[in-house]
């Protein structure tokens, strides 16, 4: 399989470009030599194919070929608003959500939360994290990228949330929950079988959610969901939820897989 390499760029068929250092390091490092090829995508749909030109010391310069239209993403938009799990591991979240087909992914600080980031720290760390899922998406052969949004407290996203209709809003709950495979059932009879285009789904940090932000999130029309009768951790429930969506939800018809 060709390297794959994501650029913010528009991309069309016979135009040359120079890659950005970062992609243009990823080539030199693989030992890719002019004549062979890479694919390229921005997220704009599709990916493109492209054949290395020129390579300097620093620099590679290639032609956009063609495009191809393939699309390997959740027919659902889900928008992942995460307690973030302290030391590396929502590093691993993000990198394993993006290759599970998360569209967004919302850092949240909330009151059992371990890791408290905010101003210059929260901004570098979001930087890291859209990197990280940058990184998720070439390879694992995603053709969009999810939003890495700023970190906010609980609130300040529910607010937030409350501005926008997204469709159905889901609470990893361990509380009256329903069980997952029964909630997603009514939604889709909600939406007449179509399923919705859009899912909201709050997970919690170590120790979960407290029973204030639980209302919070509720008060907002969230449902709670189970996800069986073991408790997992703060960075598996919320991927467990994206990997069983990814093999319950099929995509539109006509929808290249």
């Amino acid at each position: 399989m060709p390297a794959r390499l994501y650029l913010e760029a528009p991309l069309s068929a016979d135009a040359e470009l120079a890659l950005p250092a970062g992609a243009a390091r990823h080539v030199q490092v693989l030992r890719l030599q002019p004549g062979e090829f890479v694919t390229l995508f921005n997220g704009q749909g599709g990916e493109w194919q492209a054949e290395i030109l020129r390579m300097g010391r620093q620099s590679v310069e290639v032609r956009v070929v063609a495009h191809d239209p393939v699309e390997r993403e959740l027919p659902i938009a889900v928008t992942l608003v995460a307690g973030m799990p302290a030391n590396d591991r929502f590093d691993w979240l993000i990198e394993k959500a993006t290759e599970l087909g998360a569209m967004a992914i919302e850092p949240v600080v909330c009151e059992r939360s371990v890791l408290r980031l905010s101003g210059e720290r929260a901004e570098r760390k979001r930087e890291h994290w859209q990197a990280v899922a940058v990184a998720a998406a070439e390879q694992s052969g995603r053709t969009r990228v999810p939003t890495i949004a700023p970190v906010r407290t609980l609130p300040q996203a529910a607010a937030l949330a409350a501005q926008q209709a997204e469709g159905p809003q889901w609470l990893l709950s361990l509380a009256e929950a329903v069980p997952m495979a029964e909630r997603l059932a009514q939604d889709l009879r909600a939406s007449g079988g179509a399923g919705p285009d859009r899912l909201r789904v709050y997970s919690g940090p170590e120790g979960g959610f407290s029973a204030a932000e639980e209302a919070l999130v509720r008060g907002l029309g969230a449902r709670a969901v189970g996800l069986g009768a073991r408790v997992l951790r703060s960075e598996t429930a919320p991927l467990a939820v994206l990997a069983a969506l990814g093999l319950v939800v099929r995509p539109p018809s006509g929808q290249v897989s």
